[in-house]
């Protein structure tokens, strides 16, 4: 085990300034390349403890501008058009990339690494996605997945498409055996 030093919130790990201990991997391959920690010397020590106010400080600013965001983005919804076969599931998938590439159009700059997808879409339709825009503020983004942007404006009213597809196809079926039965 590796003790640390926490420099931001790590989700299910600890606070800002919190000495954890874990395991090597995690450290080496997550924690310290992504600067959300230090490795917990007498020297690093001290010298959070000297930047500690400095340090707050920032954090407490890039937090009430991620707020700012969050409340000025709330609702956002994004509409990505994909092929799908008739049950509804893609023909690839939709990645955290193509999320953040979304919010970037619709006006929400946001990386990849941002968006919290815990497995990628691959069916039609509506799903909530999380967009970490700080480590303490999460904003719901709704990714509306469709074949047209007229079954993407249908989706975001609510109506059910497979259901409309399946009514269209019944119609049909009953209007051919009707003209078969009168010949």
């Amino acid at each position: 085990m590796i003790e640390l030093i926490l420099m931001q919130r790590v989700d299910k790990l600890g606070q800002m300034g919190e000495l954890v201990k874990v395991k090597p991997g995690y450290a080496r391959n997550y924690l310290l390349p992504g600067g959300k920690a230090i490795r917990a010397t007498k020297s690093n020590l001290e010298r959070f403890e000297q930047d500690r106010v400095q340090l707050e400080a920032q954090n407490l600013k890039r937090r009430e501008e991620a707020e700012r965001v969050a409340e000025r983005m709330e609702g956002l919804s994004v509409v990505l058009i994909r092929s799908a076969g008739e049950s509804g599931g893609l023909y690839g998938s939709v990645s955290a990339r193509d999320i953040a590439d979304g919010c970037t159009e619709a006006g929400l700059g946001v990386t990849r690494s941002q968006v919290q997808l815990d497995a990628p879409i691959k069916t039609l339709g509506l799903t909530t996605v999380r967009v970490e825009l700080h480590p303490e503020v999460l904003l719901p983004v709704i990714v509306n997945v469709a074949r047209s942007p007229e079954e993407a404006e249908k989706q975001a009213r609510g109506e059910e498409i497979a259901r409309e597809e399946e009514i269209t196809l019944e119609d049909e079926l009953v209007a051919e055996l009707g003209a078969a039965t009168r010949e």
